[in-house]
């Protein structure tokens, strides 16, 4: 049985710090890079990378909505040929410099209201899927399980990869609580690992109403702008070895 356990980085700019990247880098295998669009800056980008192979983490681009004020997480009305550009776009920054740091990029995984908003538009998961299949057919999307966004991979012949969040709450259709609910950020830390050690060995987690959902993650996210997100990171790797569960990047042998 094994996981993967990625985490969102690379998302400071400027004067502005944001998350725990270094200790992050310590307790997760997958990173997930910011290209500039919802966060990130080509410094930020290049150390991130940098950080991320020091320590043996896969790399793998988060593109944004072009929402720098609102970190990416407000809905934004865009043409399927807009969504396709700026995503390729922010794939082709993350890799360009990922290679320049001998390291090959493994994954896409969108960001913030792109990525919710492609779990159930299928024109955006499409243009998504397209442009990270224009990029490299070798690329892995990742994705919420059962979403547009994982059909649309598939579509394209991309390894799709299911993804959980253990310090989120679900709705009972799968998706994720809205941001602007009361409780959709869990930050009772013995309930997050628990949750995660749930997911990764039963399949499942309960909804914010009682349902009980099938999830199956290939991989299970820690945001990094979360309170203490490093010392979390660090439990969770902790409690699935202790499950038996074996954390390795989900493009390593």
């Amino acid at each position: 049985m094994r996981i993967d356990l990625n985490a969102d980085v690379g998302e400071s700019f400027g004067a502005y710090a944001i998350g725990h990247d270094p200790g992050l880098m310590t307790s997760i295998t997958s990173a997930n890079v910011a290209a500039g669009f919802h966060a990130g800056d080509p410094s930020v980008l290049r150390s991130t990378i940098r950080l991320a192979k020091a320590h043996g983490v896969a790399v793998g681009a988060h593109p944004g909505f072009p929402d720098l004020a609102g970190f990416g997480r407000r809905d934004m009305k865009v043409s399927p040929r807009e969504a396709e550009d700026f995503v390729l776009y922010q794939i082709a920054a993350v890799a360009g410099v990922a290679a320049a740091e001998g390291v090959t990029l493994q994954h896409v995984k969108p960001h913030g209201a792109l990525f919710n908003m492609a779990m159930r538009d299928a024109d955006l998961a499409s243009a998504i899927a397209r442009a990270t299949a224009a990029f490299s057919p070798d690329l892995m999307l990742f994705g919420l399980p059962d979403s547009e966004l994982l059909q649309a991979g598939r579509a394209e012949r991309l390894r799709v990869v299911a993804e959980a969040f253990a310090d989120r709450a679900y709705e009972a259709d799968g998706s994720l609580v809205s941001r602007s609910k009361s409780g959709a950020v869990i930050h009772d830390v013995s309930a997050v690992v628990a949750r995660a050690v749930r997911m990764a060995k039963d399949g499942t987690v309960t909804a914010i109403d009682g349902t009980v959902l099938k999830l199956r993650p290939d991989t299970i996210c820690v945001h990094s702008d979360t309170p203490g997100a490093d010392d979390l990171a660090a439990r969770l790797r902790a409690a699935l070895g202790d499950a038996g569960v074996s954390v390795r990047a989900i493009g390593a042998a």
